[in-house]
């Protein structure tokens, strides 16, 4: 059984399609985060830093949290062709963000646009991303149906 979003994606995707999904951060993925990326700034790792920046905290790298756009990327096949963010507040570690993408557009082609809404426990709006990309067209909505029939068992969401 496949997931809402890739069954959406195999159905075809439309202008104003929305998806929301939620995920808690950690500091052990901002630390193995940090080791694959190599940025090893303070403001993720020592308290002395983030008193001296005035936040709360350790907090984590902003791009593991935009990162979440790839679970949505990831289920519809989207490729992606840029990606602009805008990073508002801090997320710390146990903060629970939730992301919410919605397509704003869609031509023919399959190139479309999409935006991404990252929200904390308080509807804090924490980021900010505008995505470009192309969205799989019939012939590829056609190998998402066959993978979900298989099982999709490369696919750990289903």
């Amino acid at each position: 059984m496949s997931n809402l979003i890739r069954q959406r994606a195999i159905e075809g995707l439309k202008v104003d399609d929305s998806f929301k999904y939620s995920r808690t951060f950690t500091q052990e993925e901002t630390e193995h985060f940090g080791d694959i990326t190599r940025d090893y700034n303070p403001v993720h790792y020592d308290l002395r830093w983030t008193e001296a920046k005035r936040f709360n905290g350790l907090i984590c790298h902003g791009l593991i949290v935009g990162s979440m756009i790839c679970e949505f990327g990831g289920q519809v096949g989207w490729l992606a062709t840029g990606m602009n963010f805008k990073f508002i507040k801090p997320v710390y570690f146990g903060d629970t963000i939730t992301c919410t993408v919605t397509i704003t557009k869609i031509e023919d082609s399959g190139r479309s646009e999409a935006e991404a809404i990252f929200t904390n426990e308080t509807n804090d709006q924490v980021c900010y991303a505008y995505l470009t990309g192309r969205l799989p067209l019939d012939h590829e909505r056609e190998i998402l149906r066959l993978m979900v029939e298989e099982g999709d068992p490369t696919n750990k969401l289903t």
